[in-house]
């Protein structure tokens, strides 16, 4: 089979038809005789945020997702079994994550659960899924205490997404190490996420000798920063970092142009949201954040899933490309894993094959090699992520070196 999978290649087929294909002839070994019966579904919980502010990465996720589903069940399923998302909107709020967990782990019994975007609501959620040894694979939230709840040698708790300690230090080496920016502001909601964030970026800045200048806490739903903006100008701010998600990152960068605040503006990975743009009526210009993956034609692969992705979405609007491209990862990522167990989908045996993966993963993100350990469950290193830049309501490469070099695949290093 793997002999097919070259001559395919050579046929010149679409990247997804290659991956696709190859992963189902894998799959296909020695179930045969499965595949000619009518099997029951595989069944996959999914929660995300569908509804209210956070609607942006959580329907981004989810497309992904299904676009990743969609492709698996094109060609044949898991042996013979098609894949079924069994999705849940958590709208954001923490109790009403939690309580879809306890729906999807303890009521619809599926295999494994993907999900979460917000922190806070991952954070009230876990504990379900590691008491009930039920895997979680976290595609979105970053907040760095996800997958530090739990050592990781007893954790079923993994995530595809660049955790908040790595953003964090990555924006002060811009500001501080590359730039020699010495005077920060830093702007972070009262979540989770935001307090997160916040206590790694001060003390990131606190390593390197630097005090922010400022520091501003704000409630979710904030509509004017205009005040605080001009209090960090006036405190000699050559940089603002705002933590927080993007109907308020919008809000910042909106306030920032209103008081023509001429330095810098930071973000983490939701300054890349669309809403950014468009609610800040083009204030983001210039702004920059963390990003996992950036348009770019030299880079087959991600050319094709964006195209692949779009004509999935059909009328609906891909926000953030980025979850939408984690998201797809971890949904290929997690059958991988399930063929590696001969299709058992208990939580100690999921674990094991994600641990120590038998073959590569080609992803959208990176290639997955060995992504996870028994020490730990965090997919990405600091190396893989890229600093992008709202530049004509596109976001763009920073850095033109980093542009040139983003054909090349960047692998997660070790410890």
């Amino acid at each position: 089979m793997l002999y097919r999978c070259r001559d395919l290649r050579t046929l010149g087929l679409t990247l997804h038809r290659q991956a696709a294909g190859c992963l189902v002839a894998l799959l296909m070994v020695g179930g045969a005789a499965q595949a000619q019966e009518v099997a029951a579904p595989l069944r996959v919980g999914f929660i995300c945020p569908f509804t209210g502010g956070s609607a942006d990465f959580g329907n981004s996720a989810r497309l992904g997702a299904e676009l990743a589903v969609h492709e698996i069940n094109e060609v044949g399923g898991f042996l013979g079994r098609k894949v079924e998302l069994v999705e849940r909107d958590d709208q954001a709020s923490p109790d009403r994550g939690r309580q879809l967990a306890e729906d999807l782990v303890l009521k619809e019994k599926v295999a494994f659960t993907i999900g979460y975007c917000n922190t806070g609501v991952a954070l009230k959620s876990i504990d379900v899924f590691q008491e009930h040894k039920h895997l979680l694979m976290v595609p979105v939230s970053t907040g760095s205490a996800v997958t530090a709840q739990y050592p990781a040698a007893q954790s079923f708790i993994f995530r595809m997404s660049p955790r908040d300690t790595l953003q964090a230090g990555f924006l002060v080496d811009d500001i501080v190490g590359k730039r020699g920016l010495t005077k920060v502001a830093v702007f972070a909601d009262k979540t989770g996420y935001g307090e997160g964030g916040l206590k790694d970026v001060i003390k990131f800045l606190a390593d390197r000798g630097i005090e922010p200048v400022q520091v501003t806490r704000f409630d979710l739903g904030v509509q004017n920063l205009s005040a605080e903006v001009h209090q960090a100008k006036a405190a000699g701010a050559q940089a603002i970092v705002g933590y927080t998600v993007g109907p308020e990152l919008a809000v910042l960068a909106r306030a920032r142009a209103e008081a023509r605040f001429e330095g810098l503006l930071y973000g983490p990975w939701p300054m890349s949201f669309r809403t950014v743009w468009e609610r800040s009526n083009g204030g983001a210009e210039g702004a920059m954040m963390v990003q996992s993956i950036i348009p770019n034609l030299a880079n087959e692969r991600r050319s094709s899933f964006i195209a692949r992705l779009k004509r999935q979405a059909g009328k609906e609007h891909v926000a953030s490309l980025m979850a939408a491209a984690q998201t797809y990862d971890a949904v290929h990522l997690m059958l991988r894993a399930v063929f590696q167990t001969r299709g058992d989908t208990r939580a100690e045996k999921l674990k094991a094959a994600l641990e120590q993966l038998d073959k590569p993963y080609v992803g959208v993100i990176t290639t997955y090699d060995q992504p996870f350990s028994a020490s730990d469950h965090d997919a990405f290193s600091i190396n893989m992520i890229w600093l992008g830049v709202w530049r004509k309501g596109e976001i763009r490469f920073q850095y033109a070196e980093d542009e040139k070099r983003a054909s090349f695949i960047r692998r997660k290093q070790g410890p």
